[in-house]
């Protein structure tokens, strides 16, 4: 409780002889108990009502002038626009309820409603009896038909407002994109004009940092270099936003794949609809075109469809990051294409690290070195594996000439080369659980341990 008013200097009740009945001399004698509501929204369709601390003082001056009794007063900064999203108006709809408030004194009828939902739950309290009267700035609303017609009249004109005001701002958005200027803030590299008069602001280019942006649009597009390279780049050069603040990497992708700097901007951003700009714009559609076709990433298939032999069984040996594969394809003279995987790790713990790629042929040729070192009796004990063995085992003796009761020896080596390029990638990855150690990649070598 803030502050307290009591009907200290209240006169006394007429009586039955300037006209008015017993019931009416009683329904006044009951002293209705207050709460003093004062809201304000920080949005730009009510800055011009008055502030909180302005209304609570406006409303006690009149309820000392009245001799009412207010005996809480409650703040609140939150718009009235859409029912049911103000804690501090629902708690007072629920002391209303259970009686701790019978009447409630605010500076306007619109400080308590803008929406058709909280209008009908104040109509709705009234026709229970369990709101005795609304007070504001030179009006009373009570529990009659007048006085509610009234209320909601009042109330139903500020939601009115509210709809013509957001068609309004639309039109006019629409207009300022139709004259060439997104109704924004501009990206880096263009300066706001903030002293020419509304509605015939334009768009300058900042003459400190445009030269800069171009040229990043530049090396991504004829010096293939990536986001990150950029980013690399505006660091070491101590580019600076015009808060003077370093761009992030997410701000530079943002700054390549936006339009605006080729001249044109769409608006609202997924709606479809493109503006051609009256700004200068700081680089071609060509330059912009060719930017987008540079970092072009192929769409990510589903999980599952592209697999490849040896993820999530190898850790980088430099940085301890994840090891992940991409394929490469390289066009023959008779048109067919060769495949090629490459190994690499994938910076996740260190964006820095510089860890070379390696060929799966050569990840290979490292596996069968260290498979060498495996017993038969090893193998023997994957089921996985033990079909391809006795396969392999058949193989053999075909070829050396053993007889149906002879059992060659099998060559480990010979075994692991046959399995790694012409096995399954389960028999693959069984056949390398078999080392029983976790397997870095440095320096283009496979190491069990580091």
């Amino acid at each position: 409780m803030e502050v307290q008013y009591t009907n200290t200097k209240a006169k006394a009740l007429p009586g039955v002889e300037n006209g008015q009945s017993v019931e009416t001399v009683k329904t006044q004698s009951v002293r209705v108990n207050y709460c003093l509501y004062a809201r304000k929204s920080s949005e730009d369709d009510e800055r011009q009502a008055l502030s909180i601390d302005s209304q609570i003082k406006e409303m006690a001056i009149q309820a000392q002038m009245q001799g009412l009794y207010v005996s809480e007063i409650r703040r609140e900064s939150h718009s009235a626009k859409n029912s049911g999203q103000r804690s501090v108006f629902e708690q007072l709809i629920e002391d209303i309820k259970s009686g701790v408030f019978k009447g409630i004194l605010s500076w306007a009828p619109d400080r308590l409603s803008r929406n058709a939902g909280d209008l009908g739950t104040l109509v709705d309290l009234m026709d229970r009896g369990q709101l005795a009267e609304i007070r504001t700035h030179g009006q009373i609303f009570r529990n009659t038909p007048n006085d509610k017609f009234l209320l909601m009249i009042l109330c139903s004109q500020a939601k009115l407002e509210n709809d013509n005001r957001g068609i309004n701002v639309k039109r006019g958005m629409k207009t300022k994109c139709e004259m060439g200027f997104r109704p924004n803030m501009t990206p880096l590299g263009y300066r706001n004009d903030y002293a020419g008069s509304k509605g015939q602001k334009k768009v300058f280019i900042d003459k400190k940092r445009a030269p800069i942006i171009q040229e990043a649009f530049r090396k991504v597009a004829e010096g293939g270099l990536s986001g990150r390279d950029i980013y690399n780049w505006m660091v070491e050069i101590n580019f600076r936003t015009k808060s003077g603040k370093l761009m992030t990497l997410s701000s530079i992708y943002r700054m390549l794949n936006n339009p605006y700097y080729c001249g044109i901007f769409e608006f609202p951003t997924g709606s479809g609809n493109w503006y051609k700009g009256a700004y200068e714009s700081l680089i071609s559609r060509e330059l912009f075109d060719a930017v987008q076709k540079q970092m072009e990433v192929a769409p990510k298939s589903k999980p599952g469809t592209k697999i490849f032999d040896y993820t999530k069984m190898l850790r980088c040996g430099s940085c301890g990051s994840g090891i992940t594969a991409q394929e490469k394809f390289k066009a023959r003279k008779d048109g067919s294409k060769k495949r090629y995987v490459y190994y690499h790790c994938t910076q996740a713990r260190d964006f820095d690290c510089r860890e070379p790629y390696i060929r799966e042929e050569k990840l290979n040729e490292a596996f069968v070195e260290m498979l060498s070192k495996v017993t038969v009796e090893e193998i023997e004990e994957k089921p996985e594996l033990r079909d391809e063995l006795d396969r392999f085992r058949r193989l053999s003796s075909a070829v050396l000439g053993c007889t149906d009761d002879e059992q060659p020896e099998i060559n480990l080596h010979n075994f692991a080369k046959y399995i790694l390029n012409e096995g399954t990638r389960n028999e693959k990855r069984v056949m390398l659980s078999c080392l029983k150690t976790e397997l870095y990649l440095k320096e283009g070598v496979v190491l069990a341990q580091i």
